[in-house]
């Protein structure tokens, strides 16, 4: 019973930085006064989500590593730093939900960090939940024919979304060729919102087929 516990809130954690990701990448329109608060309660989920998975990282050094537990350590590794360097450069800049930590480092690098690393954590992010999508999808006992009715459409989803993500020049922000980030306040918020939910499932689909590949090898 703990154990069913225990995973049913790990399920809830993790749905509900999902959706902070998503809100968190649509600055433009939460504003940065909610921005930050929004940033520091998924530093609180963050922190809940590392206890939660304590057994996950007591069995790191034990049993053997097959590629797929090999990746999906170095992208659960990558995106806890992705979000620690984040959290930190967001406070640095912070006005208004830390302000006394304003300053921990240069603005002008805090700045330039917090845009790449925020979107490094969204990528790996994606990447993240679609290493677990075979695992699920597995334990639905799904007819092949919808499984391949749902990969195709997943799919199209996924085309659709990395379509925004080089559009939006996210690539730009990954590698630090600008200084900040370049966003539509005209644009209506649930299209922001839209757009970031498809770019997401780009990144997820790519996880999706990459874990797909090597649990099969």
């Amino acid at each position: 019973m703990p154990g069913k516990q225990n995973s049913k809130i790990r399920r809830i954690v993790d749905v509900g930085m999902t959706v902070l990701l998503l809100c968190l990448m649509a600055y433009q329109v939460t504003g940065e006064a909610l921005h930050e608060w929004i940033g520091m309660l998924m530093v609180l989920l963050a922190i809940i989500h590392q206890i939660l998975n304590r057994r996950w990282y007591g069995a790191i050094f034990k049993g053997r590593y097959n590629a797929y537990r090999a990746l999906a350590v170095v992208i659960n590794a990558a995106l806890l730093l992705s979000f620690a360097m984040t959290a930190f450069s967001g406070m640095a800049m912070s006005a208004h939900a830390v302000p006394f930590l304003y300053g921990m480092t240069r603005v002008s690098i805090a700045r330039r960090m917090h845009l790449a690393m925020s979107h490094w954590s969204f990528v790996l992010m994606g990447l993240h939940l679609g290493m677990h999508i075979p695992m699920m999808t597995a334990k639905l006992k799904l007819k092949d024919k919808i499984k391949t009715a749902f990969s195709a459409i997943f799919c199209c989803i996924a085309g659709i979304g990395l379509y925004f993500f080089i559009r939006n020049g996210i690539v730009d922000y990954l590698f630090l060729r600008v200084p900040f980030a370049f966003l539509d306040y005209e644009k209506a918020g649930i299209l922001v919102f839209l757009e970031n939910l498809l770019m997401l499932l780009s990144w997820a689909y790519i996880g999706s087929q990459v874990a797909a590949l090597l649990r099969s090898t």
